[in-house]
Parts: C-alpha cells; sequence; structure tokens
C-alpha cells in the first residue's frame, strides 16, 4: 500500500525559507515522477512543482524561481525548497503523482508565511 508522509512545514517570516520533505512507500519510487501541491483556505488543491523520474522539473509561474523541487530515489524522497516565501504561499502542502490517478493523500504539512 502506498504511503506518503509529508514533512518539514511551519511558521516562517516573509522573506524566509523552508525545506519540505515527502518520505514514499510502497512502491518502487524511482520509477514515478512526483509533484507537489498545495491547498490554501478556500481554495481548490494546485500543483506547483514536478519532478520526472530522471529529474527534469516544471513549476507553476506562482513559485518559479522561488521553489526548487529535487528527489533522492536512494531515500524515497522528495523535498520541497521554498525560498523567499510570500504571504499567499501559505497553505497545506501535499506530494503525490502529477498525473490524474493519485495515489492515497498523506496528511500534508502546513506552512504559514506571516510577520
Amino acid at each position: 500500500q502506498v504511503q506518503l508522509v509529508e514533512s518539514g512545514g511551519g511558521l516562517v517570516q516573509p522573506g524566509g525559507s523552508l525545506r519540505l520533505s515527502c518520505a514514499a512507500s510502497g512502491m518502487i519510487f524511482s520509477d514515478y515522477a512526483m509533484g507537489w501541491y498545495r491547498q490554501a483556505p478556500g481554495k481548490q488543491r494546485e500543483l506547483v512543482a514536478t519532478i520526472t523520474n530522471v529529474g527534469s522539473t516544471v513549476y507553476a509561474g506562482s513559485v518559479k524561481g522561488r521553489f526548487t523541487i529535487s528527489r533522492d530515489n536512494a531515500k524515497n524522497t522528495v523535498y520541497l525548497q521554498m525560498n523567499n516565501l510570500k504571504a499567499e504561499d501559505t497553505a497545506v502542502y501535499y506530494c503525490n503523482r502529477p498525473i490524474s490517478t493519485k495515489w492515497p493523500w498523506g496528511q500534508g504539512t502546513q506552512v504559514t508565511v506571516s510577520s
């Protein structure tokens, strides 16, 4: 059974940085592209960054140049380095497949950007 466990969120001031982690189990991690999603209060969940199984990346325009997605296939983990955080980045962040067929969602990790 696939399990996704996100961590690394917290409260940070505008302009600050955080690094999120997503530990995956129950699949051959290196076979799959992975994505980071976020859901802000009252809004739909949106895909903000994608990394293919060989390391190619794509970003949403709202985070391009500030966020970096990476992966460590030996650790079955995908990361999201978030720099120059803004109030509008406040959301619960999740990882999952960047396609319509998803694995069960993890609990997410809360990121709050506030002074």
